[in-house]
């Protein structure tokens, strides 16, 4: 075959059990030859799909595998992280292999809360009071801190370990509960934890795609519940945003400074923003796609996934981006309790919702569910769509109080406070949003 008719090749970095992995496997595998990379004894690779299995901690084992494969089938023309961790591995990985990419050094601080609110602060991009906690120490005096404040680990993703603390003593008992769950994962960073001033305000998700430093919207979520604490559980993002377009162009701009201060210039965006009457705040900005499933709901042009334009991009392709006619949401279904799940009730009833596309359970029979902050998976999505957001918004919190989740107390020392586990071999948990 002639080198202007082959296909490109694309080398596709994926966590195991990423939600993102399916979709991305699927466009990309649309516009080029993919190899997938994954690491462990189980993973993506290993449950039967063709690639590469690597240790994505060791740069040098890696580039030695690569090139083997590229000798064998040629070379890549892109490279692509999915997660968070997966994107700073491509981002390190790319100039060894002479390909384009974000700069490491900008990918590692979109990585790394604490670095990154250092950053956006430099840069006068409009972020909470913060102080970062040395935890493998004394702790220092907690008194005369702007309260409420939250917790945060610097470097775990889903609103996991997030807590809020309104007071010294909150704010000690929320640090000795991120100690252990920093403990029970081997590639936290344990020993540092970022504290800032709690924003109340309308929070909402901006979902973009940098191309040589300017950011275009792809879509704006408002979540329309109340996110005030303790934890901080995502549950329904609604789009299109209720936003007026000024204030729109306002997010977009203050998330594209922040951006351009990390140094970030090519492919996906995913920040987090609070609205109040002081303004745009930042809460976060990931060089990656939306988390769970929930870029299902996005489609663009001629009916382009989310991932079919991060794929294209990838690859040096024209993007084109054209509104979605309607509205659109998903409710990531909140777990409501520890324990064992031994059923799920109203499945039926919810799919039957006037506007409901799609109900999605993930966890199954027998399954241990573990909510936040310890934890780092939904039970599932339920997706709408209507001709406006509140149809939406409404659909969802219908089909939501249809479900029943029932769960088997877990017999042994919990993995949190007293109080918050099932207590009875037949506790029924409704899972109904946190106020």
């Amino acid at each position: 075959m002639r080198e202007s008719l082959r296909r490109p090749r694309l080398l596709l970095i994926a966590p195991f059990g990423s939600y993102r992995t399916a979709p991305f496997l699927a466009a990309a595998s649309a516009r080029a030859e993919v190899v997938l990379v994954s690491e462990g004894t189980a993973n993506v690779v290993s449950s039967g799909l063709p690639g590469l299995r690597l240790p994505l901690d060791d740069l040098d084992a890696c580039e030695h595998a690569v090139r083997k494969e590229m000798d064998r089938g040629g070379v890549f023309q892109a490279i692509l992280g999915l997660d968070d961790w997966g994107t700073e591995v491509a981002g390190a990985l790319a100039p060894r292999l002479g390909l384009a990419a974000n700069p490491p050094q900008a990918l590692a601080i979109a990585r790394r809360k604490d670095r990154a609110r250092a950053v956006l602060q430099a840069a006068g991009v409009p972020v909470p009071w913060h102080r970062v906690l040395a935890l493998d120490g004394a702790l220092p005096a907690l008194t005369d801190l702007p309260y409420p404040l939250v917790l945060k680990p610097v470097a775990l993703s889903g609103s996991r370990g997030v807590m809020r603390a309104d007071d010294e003593p909150g704010l000690r008992a929320a640090i000795a509960r991120l100690c252990t769950i920093l403990g029970r994962d081997e590639r936290a960073v344990w020993n540092r934890a970022l504290v800032e001033r709690f924003v109340p305000g309308f929070e909402i998700a901006l979902e973009g795609l940098l191309t040589g430093g300017i950011l275009r919207t792809l879509a704006i979520f408002d979540k329309p519940e109340p996110l005030d604490g303790p934890f901080f559980e995502e549950t329904y993002y609604i789009t299109p945003s209720r936003l007026d377009a000024a204030t729109r162009e306002t997010v977009r701009e203050v998330v594209e400074r922040g951006a351009r201060a990390y140094g970030l210039r090519e492919g996906p965006i995913h920040a987090e923003c609070r609205l109040n009457a002081e303004g745009v705040w930042v809460i976060e900005i990931a060089a990656r796609t939306i988390g769970g499933l929930c870029g299902r709901l996005l489609r663009f042009g001629t009916g382009l996934s989310l991932e079919d334009l991060v794929v294209r991009h990838a690859l040096g392709e024209e993007v084109a981006v054209g509104a979605r006619a309607g509205a659109a949401g998903v409710l990531m279904i909140p777990i409501p309790g520890l324990g064992i799940l031994k059923r799920v009730e109203g499945l039926m009833a919810a799919d039957r919702v006037p506007g409901v596309v799609e109900v999605v359970i993930d966890a199954r029979e027998g399954q241990e569910l573990v909510p936040l902050p310890e934890g780092a998976s939904y039970l599932g999505f339920v997706f709408a769509e209507g001709p406006d957001p509140a149809m939406v918004y409404k659909a969802l919190k219908t089909a939501h109080g249809h479900l029943r989740f029932v769960l088997a107390p877990v017999w042994r020392p919990t993995l949190m406070p007293a109080g918050e586990a099932a207590t009875d071999a037949t506790t029924t948990a409704t899972a109904m949003p946190r106020a």
